[in-house]
């Protein structure tokens, strides 16, 4: 039976490989060597110009956050998708002592 894939991210190469999952198994880029990092089956990668939009994933990535199916609705939940919008849930998080992960994936910020 074959293993379903999940996406592996490179952010210094701003590429995205679908490879089977195995947590016992490092990841190398194909470019540059350096690990890849599993973000998770529910990812779509930005396109590799746009230099916000791996930015933005980024900081997602470095808190995290990642992209698992949720078994109920399918997908992984709200996702900033622009660096105003992680701006904003930044001062929030700094404001209220809430961690930065749970309040990068909050949809409404008070």
């Amino acid at each position: 039976m074959a293993h379903a894939k999940t996406s592996y991210v490179c952010l210094p190469c701003r590429a995205s490989y679908k490879q089977s999952y195995g947590p016992d198994r490092r990841r190398i880029c194909p470019r540059c060597a350096q690990s890849l990092i599993h973000v998770g089956s529910a990812f779509a990668a930005p396109r590799r110009r746009d230099t916000a939009a791996w930015r933005t994933l980024s900081v997602l990535l470095h808190a995290g956050v990642r992209f698992h199916k949720n078994c109920c609705d399918g997908g992984p939940g709200y996702r900033p998708r622009s660096l105003s919008e992680v701006r904003e849930r930044m001062a929030y998080a700094r404001r209220t002592g809430e961690p930065f992960a749970e309040a990068l994936v909050r949809h409404e910020v008070p």
